[in-house]
């Protein structure tokens, strides 16, 4: 029988594939449905960008009830209400832009809880000597998530229409709900399975074993090594989601692959399985270098220091290139370089608080967003007014540059927040 713990990483990285599957299948869906209803690139954009304009508004809150009241609920319902929108998505595009706009806000709202909850849910189940690891394979759901949206819509699509993507997709998450709620606990005390040898290990070894208390918010807002996560997530957003966003219309745009092809489903897959591969390696050599001797806050900027720094020199080299091998070389060791980050910004929330680990991902998530939401517009007015990406790769590779310095000069781990 399995570790308690383990079938709760199994199913939060369900969760996690679910809501990517959920946020990026409108990527590939856009470009039939922009054909059909005659929006332009800057609308495209602003449809995007609505997304996490929800998403912004749930994240903090998120966190503080899942470190209150416990994460399961809190997942549990948000994955309800993003999969009862899902489903509503060709509705609302069938009434218009900003209809469609609308309910994308709604999709963004019960998606915005899901990073928050699962973060706090391991602070109080995960052992910290496997909690880099399990971090990694729960963020690699980013990437499997992403292929499944990318290659299943674009199959959808072809067989059934564009609207089928959203249906279908819509009613995994409902399935999902049922197995959760039946076979997970916010805290590991209340698992009527868990063995008794699991338990003991657990509450020695977890960052956290009870709920939080208020969240120092004044204290948090002017501490320098929380601010370097959210200046780190800040700039890792503004890449990620402009090629969440715009990696179907650039392969099919600007490289020339159509989406009915092959060769759009192999261009799409492999950057996605690189990053599965490379986020999974950075987790265990992170807890590898911990568990070796080498102190945390060395491995947090080493490791944070590679993906940054080593992902804006591939995004900026890629202007310079014509030739699509090379272009989709570059993503991929871009991807490569992303992985080694797992060990750096997006685990040292715990370090800082662990009975507030939710609040810390919510609160830096829900400003970091303001990324997410200003990329794909900046993307979609860019496109609209100079036909060109060379100008979007190199704003996100400074980006980059900017987060990987801030990170660099304030970031510790030690712990901040009583």
């Amino acid at each position: 029988m399995l570790p308690q713990r383990i079938n709760l990483i199994a199913y939060s990285t369900l969760a996690v594939i679910i809501c990517y599957i959920d946020r990026v299948n409108i990527s590939v869906a856009i470009i039939p449905m922009q054909e059909q209803f005659g929006w332009s690139d800057s609308q495209v954009g602003f449809i995007f960008s609505s997304f996490y304009l929800g998403y912004m508004l749930t994240m903090a809150l998120g966190g503080y009830l899942s470190d209150k009241f416990g994460g399961k609920r809190v997942l549990g319902w948000g994955v309800v209400l993003w999969s009862i929108f899902t489903i509503l998505t060709p509705l609302a595009a069938h009434n218009g832009f900003f209809a469609l706009f609308f309910i994308r806000i709604l999709m963004g709202i019960g998606e915005g809880v899901t990073f928050p909850a699962w973060h706090s849910l391991y602070a109080r189940w995960i052992p910290f000597n496997e909690r880099t690891r399990a971090i990694a394979f729960t963020n690699s759901g980013v990437s499997i998530g992403t292929i499944i949206g990318y290659i299943g819509t674009q199959m959808i699509i072809l067989a059934m229409g564009w609207e089928w993507a959203f249906y279908i997709f819509g009613i995994v998450g409902l399935v999902w709900f049922i197995f959760w709620n039946r076979n997970v606990t916010s805290y590991p005390n209340e698992h009527k399975r868990i063995s008794a040898e699991e338990l003991a290990y657990i509450q020695e070894n977890a960052p956290s074993s009870e709920p939080a208390k208020k969240i120092p918010l004044r204290q948090l807002l002017v501490n320098k090594p929380f601010l370097a996560i959210v200046a780190a997530t800040f700039a890792n957003n503004w890449s990620l989601f402009v090629f969440l966003s715009f990696l179907p219309k650039f392969i099919d745009n600007e490289l020339g692959i159509e989406l009915e092809s092959s060769t759009f489903v192999i261009l799409i897959i492999i950057p996605s399985i690189i990053s599965v591969i490379a986020l999974n390696a950075g987790g265990y050599l992170a807890d590898s270098l911990i568990k070796g001797g080498l102190r945390v806050v060395k491995v947090r900027k080493i490791l944070n220091s590679i993906g940054f720094f080593g992902s804006a020199i591939c995004l900026f080299m890629i202007p310079f290139f014509e030739s699509i091998t090379m272009i989709m070389v570059l993503i991929c060791i871009t991807n490569l370089f992303t992985g080694a980050a797992a060990g750096g910004f997006g685990v040292n929330h715990a370090d800082l608080g662990p009975k507030y680990t939710g609040s810390l991902v919510g609160i830096s998530g829900s400003l970091a967003m303001i990324a997410a939401i200003l990329s794909p517009i900046a993307a979609g007015f860019i496109l609209e007014l100079t036909n060109s990406w060379n100008l979007i790769f190199f704003i996100c590779s400074s980006v980059l540059v900017f987060g990987g310095t801030y990170y660099l000069i304030f970031s510790s781990a030690d712990k901040q927040f009583e």
